[in-house]
């Protein structure tokens, strides 16, 4: 039968059938119904009911999370899952952060991290005169030289550090840490294509790094090849058991892709790893 049934997604989430139902009745989300009138649940239904538990033991009004979820829906491009924002309660706001920008779904509302940008932004004079000063001083930098440099650089100059990574793997192109931050760099600023090779020259070279398998699905479902990107998450869960992030994607990605036992199978170890 399509979909989970409230007892499936219950136990999932760690919830009772009446609670469930509860949230169903408050209006967080309208599931489909099989024979008998059951509730059948998509995966992007439990993906919002997790969202609304959360925000819930946030303490924020039921009334709030309504209408957040409801314009987060308007709002995320089309194709974009939930499982691709992260959404979070800062000062009392619902926040939401897709990596590239950060904002309030209930106003629209864009946001900037003040705190950090602004101490980037006085760090960054610093770093870069540092950094002049250090290569007029001692040129013959190694890899793990350009490297060091471009984790001091990232938050203030992130164009230097690209380009210092690129030294680093210039130097060394089997440097798995420099492929690393440098694809994420590039995902970052919306280059998923140009950073998925760095994830898999970092594979290459370390094939034990979860990271850079975790982050390599992400970008291949970016991309919209979402079998490749569930083989990464596949990879990256068998790196590290422990990834719930990656469980979870894994799920999101099977579901979509018609695989309902793998998806299921995800999403209860995800529940076990994330069961307070």
């Amino acid at each position: 039968m399509k979909g989970y049934s409230t007892r499936e997604v219950a136990k999932l989430l760690g919830l009772s059938e009446g609670e469930l139902r509860g949230f169903v009745r408050a209006g967080f989300l309208v599931p489909e119904r099989g024979p008998g009138r059951q509730l059948r649940f998509s995966f992007q239904d439990i993906v919002f009911l997790r969202t609304a538990r959360g925000l819930m033991a946030a303490r924020v009004a039921p009334r709030r999370i309504r209408l957040a979820l409801k314009r987060l829906r308007e709002q995320l491009p089309e194709g974009k899952p939930l499982t691709g924002v992260r959404v979070a309660v800062e000062d009392g706001r619902i926040v939401v952060e897709d990596g590239a920008r950060r904002w309030q779904p209930e106003s629209g509302q864009i946001l900037l991290n003040f705190g950090v940008a602004d101490l980037a932004r006085k760090v960054a004079p610093m770093v870069r005169r540092a950094f002049r000063e250090a290569q007029q001083e001692g040129p013959d930098f190694s890899a793990e030289d350009w490297y060091t440099w471009g984790c001091e650089l990232e938050p203030g100059s992130p164009e230097q550090a690209r380009e210092a990574y690129q030294r680093a793997l210039s130097l060394d192109p089997g440097h798995a840490d420099a492929h690393v931050n440098l694809g994420r760099l590039l995902h970052e600023s919306g280059e998923p294509a140009s950073a998925e090779p760095h994830y898999r020259r970092a594979l290459v070279a370390r094939p034990d790094d979860a990271i850079a398998a975790f982050n390599l699905g992400v970008a291949l479902e970016d991309l919209g090849r979402i079998e490749k990107a569930l083989e990464a998450y596949e990879r990256a869960v068998a790196i590290d058991p422990e990834n719930a992030d990656a469980h979870f994607n894994a799920a999101s990605l099977a579901e979509r892709l018609g695989q309902a036992a793998l998806a299921l199978r995800h999403l209860r170890i995800y529940r076990k790893l994330t069961r307070p």
